[in-house]
């Protein structure tokens, strides 16, 4: 008996079902083929659009488990797929006939608070990690769905409601332990090499598989000063324009995001509100609360909203705000730009297709950037995109798959016609499977160091299945 599995070349190749064993044998984490009673649970990933059938799928319990994985697959040319927490948009973590390194057993968290440090394996969620360090007054700057996992989110840059005042999760991050292409295990630092701690923040999972992630972690809270103000939709293009003028001169520690949707049924809301078009003010002051309600005011004061619930209330409370927006099972399709401002013609556009939604679960969000996210220099990570003042995330989300060609079409369409306003840099881990010829364009000018680091660690492109980055290909003798 034997397993067929794919190669890396997309060949189908048979792989003797005795040397499956011995491999679960060594782990301590366990081996699932595709009879295994657990198989379709932990195949199964955020994105309800992404439906494959991995070869096998190895659950690792340590940094060793993930060795014998990487030489496992090494030994029979095996396609690898590496799944965290599966929230990325892509499904990049799921691949058929791949070997599926699983990671999200993998959840470890020690927090040292006189040092104000924390180390997080790669299975962690924001939710977790924020239940860690919250205990003792911390905070690492991540995102802002607290069912995201820790490990996809730093490897593509990482930003959130912290970030302005903070920097990105890249920022934050001291060093990380490293299984490479070769099955080894490295550290990566600003001390020990250098080049691949530069490669891994930003440029997601292609040099190698990270079993640990050591992290600087910044007083916050536990309680903050945060919340929404809703305003009725026709009174978004006055909103958005005071938005834009207010985002000049905003602090660091505040940070305030638009969301265009339809109403959901908030308890806060009037049920007549559920389901009409509205502009969602979502804010967080990253500093003392007195002085939060002074730099709120110009934003809260404006205009005649329908709802205003921003209040002092826990820091991780809020970090898992919007997750019944964002549970797994749905389909989703997201595009995304990022902006140095908002002139007219953008609003404008985002008015237009804001009033065209093809579901009730489709939204459209503008993140504030800029802050400590923009003082740093773009060659000190493999991050590019710091000039972005604002991130717009066109996410579309429904329930039927005969919903897919419409609601695609309409990401499609508005992405296209924003696209006039926007810079050419995008956030990688924003980045649907489909934008393969938006990578070299998301790492710009660190784009061809990229590939030669890539071709130092990873020559063969084991590591492929993520927002690729392509060796240079090696010197013919």
């Amino acid at each position: 008996m034997s397993h067929p599995m794919k190669t890396l070349g997309g060949e189908t190749t048979q792989v003797p079902a005795d040397q499956v064993a011995a491999l679960a044998n060594d782990l301590a984490g366990t081996v699932l083929t595709p009879d295994a009673q657990d198989y379709d649970e932990v195949r199964e990933i955020w994105n309800a659009m992404i439906d494959r059938r991995p070869g096998l799928i190895v659950r690792c319990g340590s940094t060793a488990d993930v060795e014998r994985a990487v030489a496992f697959a090494n030994a029979h040319d095996l396609l690898v797929s590496i799944r965290g927490a599966g929230h990325n948009i892509a499904g990049h973590a799921v691949s058929d006939g791949a070997l599926m390194i699983d990671l999200s057993g993998m959840k470890e968290v020690v927090v040292d608070p006189e040092a104000r440090t924390v180390r997080a394996q790669p299975g962690v969620t924001l939710g977790e990690l924020d239940a860690a360090t919250q205990a003792h007054g911390l905070a690492v700057p991540v995102g802002i769905n607290s069912t995201t996992g820790i490990a996809g989110l730093t490897l593509g840059g990482g930003f959130g409601w912290l970030s302005r005042k903070h920097g990105m999760t890249i920022d934050s991050l001291l060093s990380a332990e490293v299984v490479t292409a070769q099955g080894e295990t490295v550290t990566a630092s600003a001390e020990d090499n250098a080049d691949l701690f530069w490669g891994i923040r930003g440029g997601g999972g292609n040099f190698g598989i990270v079993t640990s992630f050591a992290y600087r972690a910044h007083p916050v809270g536990p309680e903050v000063l945060c919340g929404l103000v809703v305003h009725p939709g026709d009174a978004a293009p006055d909103v958005l324009r005071h938005y834009r003028t207010f985002c000049e001169t905003a602090p660091d520690e505040l940070t305030v995001w638009c969301v265009l949707r339809k109403a959901p049924p908030l308890p806060f809301l009037d049920e007549a509100w559920h389901g009409k078009d509205v502009l969602v003010l979502a804010m967080l002051y990253a500093g003392d609360i007195a002085d939060g309600e002074v730099a709120m005011q110009g934003i809260r004061s404006f205009g005649s909203p329908i709802a205003d619930v921003v209040a002092p209330q826990p820091f991780a409370g809020f970090q898992a705000a919007f997750d019944p927006l964002l549970t797994p099972g749905a389909r989703n399709y997201w595009k995304s730009h990022n902006f140095l401002e908002l002139p007219d013609g953008l609003i404008d556009t985002l008015l237009e297709y804001a009033g065209s939604l093809p579901s009730p679960h489709s939204e459209i969000f503008i993140a504030q950037m800029g802050g400590a996210t923009s003082r740093v220099p773009d060659d000190a990570t493999a991050y590019l995109g710091r000039d972005a003042n604002f991130v717009m995330n066109v996410h579309t989300r429904w329930e039927d798959a005969a919903d897919d060609e419409g609601c695609i079409a309409w990401a499609r369409a508005f992405f296209d016609k924003a696209g006039a306003f926007a810079t050419g840099g995008v956030y990688v881990n924003f980045m649907p499977e489909d934008e393969t010829e938006r990578v070299a364009e998301a790492y710009g000018k660190n784009w061809e160091r990229l590939r030669a680091l890539k071709a130092k660690y990873d020559p063969d492109n084991r590591f492929r299945l993520n927002q690729n980055i392509e060796p240079v290909p090696r010197a013919t003798p």
